[in-house]
């Protein structure tokens, strides 16, 4: 009662507390409401960060579309594989997603012993969206690392170029690095036209490109391969190579050069003395460029067929005499300058041309010029710009400058497809485009008498060890022995032979060239002269390449007189 009389109401006390609570639970209601759009806005930015930092799709520079980009096929002439992709897994890694650095290192070891422990673990420190670990992996070893189930590891698939061959076209095919992009041979050269771009675009991931068909016929690219094999080992050669074309397309055939190189290893290109002979190196050509020199003088009418040379003396130019290896020293015909490699009797038919005549025959038939040609590996000749009389003398039995063999190879081409040069080529090319682009070098006439020439060698001179070799072909060519230098000076110890050639002469369709670099003699018969190995060679590659490309053994006489000129018959 005394509560009541004092103004206090127990039902107005209820009502206030339960206003309070309702306040407080609302405040608590706002908070809790604060809170959690918080949280979410957390969330969704730490995710629009994550979002932006996943559009990284580049791997130290690379992007995952050039990764994983596709090259075409390359197929020799017959559709025979020489170069193809397979898929392989590599190794990355995402630092910033790594949770645990020194576990990561640890148990990737267990799978990868051979990783630097040091290296591995820099590389797996730091913000960094993508960095290699281990490239080019077995799907076994993918197997194992998933396994490992480390946070930040992954893998991603690229393409690995694969040779089926092995050495065996190393030299054409070239290799491509680790990137799977071309760095020699016709790998490069196809980089530099439309691969490349492709591999930009991302246009050639996972897809089925059109085959790259080349010119080369892997079963006779294995004969020339497999005989130049059995030179280094016969002859104790430092090295040996060759080539073989196509005379009336300029289509090569086959190319090797040894030592050479596994480009499944692409640093096994790095070994010493393993560049491409054919056509990055030049070296004197010796007597086989007597050839160049009288089918200049013939086509310049300077000289006939039926012509005799004064061979008997040797040629003076001040204190130096030039004279002949194994000298007849008496008037010789023609041929028989040809046949006996006579340096006198060139010199003579040099000089009926003239230095200067000479010197431009020279440039028309591209030997101070770089072959137009696909292989990047390339050098340019080293011909004198003009020629003194001691210099065109010298010139015209191959010394004094330096050519490669692919240039030999596209000059006889020439000299025995009826006088058109055509440039050689490691692409198809059909006859109608190979004419398009023909120049004419020489006269039907004068490729007609070079034909005579090079079977008579064949038959009655220094090519005799190639002829007995390649009976029933009818093929025909030169020998040519160039001494190397030797601290500043000619070494008669120390060669480099060639031999020139083509076949059959009746119905010329191939020419070749091959080389032998410092032979040793065979048996105390033998000597190191070209004939005897260079020459040799080709006879054996001729008779088991002939067949193959349908070419049938003939051994009637009569197509050899066949080849004799008008004019001798």
């Amino acid at each position: 009662m005394a509560l009541a009389s004092e103004g206090f109401s127990p039902t107005i006390a209820l009502d206030g507390a339960r206003k309070q609570r309702g306040n407080l639970t609302q405040a608590r209601i706002r908070w809790m409401i604060l809170g959690v759009l918080i949280g979410f806005s957390l969330v969704g930015g730490r995710l629009v960060q994550l979002g932006m930092v996943e559009t990284d799709q580049t791997i130290e520079g690379q992007t995952r579309d050039a990764i994983q980009a596709s090259r075409p096929p390359i197929l020799d002439r017959n559709g025979l594989e020489m170069a193809v992709d397979i898929r392989v897994p590599s190794l990355y890694a995402e630092p910033r997603r790594i949770i645990d650095v020194e576990e990561a290192v640890q148990k990737l070891r267990t799978v990868l012993p051979d990783l630097n422990e040091t290296w591995l673990r820099n590389r797996l420190t730091g913000d960094q969206g993508f960095v290699w670990v281990r490239r080019e992996l077995t799907p076994a070893v993918q197997e194992q690392v998933m396994r490992l189930g480390i946070p930040g590891i992954d893998f991603i698939t690229e393409s690995k170029r694969f040779y089926p061959g092995m050495n065996e076209a190393a030299h054409i095919l070239g290799s491509t690095n680790v990137d799977n992009q071309g760095i020699a041979g016709i790998e490069r050269h196809m980089d530099s036209e439309s691969i490349a771009l492709l591999q930009e675009l991302g246009l050639a991931r996972g897809n089925a490109l059109t085959p790259v068909e080349l010119s080369v016929d892997m079963r006779v690219q294995h004969v020339l391969h497999d005989q130049l094999m059995d030179a280094m080992t016969r002859y104790q050669a430092i090295a040996a190579a060759g080539v073989m074309t196509d005379i009336y397309t300029g289509e090569v055939i086959a190319l090797a050069s040894l030592p050479d190189f596994n480009p499944n290893e692409p640093a096994s290109a790095l070994v010493k003395d393993t560049f491409n002979r054919i056509t990055s190196g030049i070296f004197e050509p010796g007597s086989i460029f007597k050839t160049i020199t009288i089918a200049g003088a013939l086509d310049s009418g300077s000289v006939r067929v039926t012509d005799q040379l004064d061979a008997r003396y040797g040629i003076r130019f001040g204190r130096y005499t030039i004279d002949d290896f194994h000298g007849k020293h008496r008037i010789l015909s023609l041929p028989e300058v040809y046949k006996y490699s006579s340096n006198i009797g060139t010199i003579r038919i040099m000089q009926a041309m003239g230095k200067d005549n000479f010197r431009e025959f020279l440039s028309r038939m591209k030997f101070d010029e770089r072959v137009s040609f696909e292989l990047p590996e390339m050098r340019v000749p080293t011909v004198p710009k003009s020629l003194s009389e001691v210099g065109a003398a010298t010139a015209s039995f191959g010394h004094g400058l330096s050519v490669s063999p692919l240039h030999m190879v596209a000059a006889y081409g020439a000299l025995v497809n009826g006088g058109n040069y055509i440039a050689p080529t490691l692409y198809k090319r059909d006859a109608a485009e190979a004419e398009a682009s023909y120049e004419r070098v020489v006269s039907p006439q004068t490729s007609d008498s070079m034909r005579y020439l090079m079977r008579l060698n064949a038959l009655e001179g220094s090519g005799s060890q190639m002829n007995r070799a390649a009976q029933g072909y009818r093929a025909g060519g030169k020998t040519g022995t160039a001494e190397k230098v030797v601290d500043g000076r000619y070494s008669s110890s120390k060669v480099t032979n060639f031999f020139a050639s083509a076949f059959p002469l009746d119905n010329p369709r191939y020419a070749i060239v091959i080389m032998v670099d410092e032979p040793k003699a065979e048996n105390p018969q033998s000597g190191t002269t070209a004939g005897w190995n260079a020459g040799a060679i080709t006879g054996r590659l001729i008779q088991r390449v002939a067949p193959m490309l349908g070419i049938a053994p003939d051994f009637s006489e009569a197509l050899d007189r066949q080849i004799v000129p008008p004019i001798l018959r």
